[in-house]
């Protein structure tokens, strides 16, 4: 019970309804994975992270990846010129030539600028693969860009 109380003291800031925005940007992700990038806007503090390419692309061994993430923005930072998103994720992520799966975990901080639909963000995400076994929890990140429309 006393996990049940913490849990939602930490969901309800993020849960308080807000108004629909029609946010849709579309970019691309470098790193590890390294893909195209579309991030889905829910609500005002919440989204959809989408990707799809390839994971050790910079390696021999270059699998298909793809991922669905839904991000939740825990606080923004304000600045005259820019907006500092910082979000928490969860979702699930599909990859390999015999397809894993896994759950991951990630940590988003954005800049958006005020003045022009772009946002460049930095990521760093767990993501535990529970098809395979042994399982195998490991580290994914990188940097990426969007342009909303």
């Amino acid at each position: 019970m006393r996990t049940l109380v913490i849990l939602l003291a930490l969901v309800a800031p993020v849960a308080v309804a807000t108004p629909a925005r029609a946010d849709v940007g579309f970019g691309l992700f470098l790193g590890r994975p390294t893909g195209v990038d579309a991030k889905i806007g829910l609500g005002n503090r919440t989204g959809l992270d989408l990707l799809f390419g390839f994971d050790n692309i910079f390696r021999d061994g270059r699998v298909i990846y793809g991922h669905v993430t839904f991000l939740a923005t825990l606080f923004v930072g304000r600045g005259s010129s820019v907006l500092v998103p910082l979000r928490l994720g969860i979702g699930g992520a599909l990859y390999g030539n015999h397809p894993n799966f896994g759950v991951r975990a990630p940590l988003e901080l954005g800049f958006r600028f005020r003045g022009a639909p772009v946002e460049i963000y930095l990521e760093i995400a767990a993501l535990l693969q529970i098809v395979d076994t042994p399982v195998d929890l490991g580290l994914q990140g990188g940097a990426g860009f969007r342009i909303y429309f």
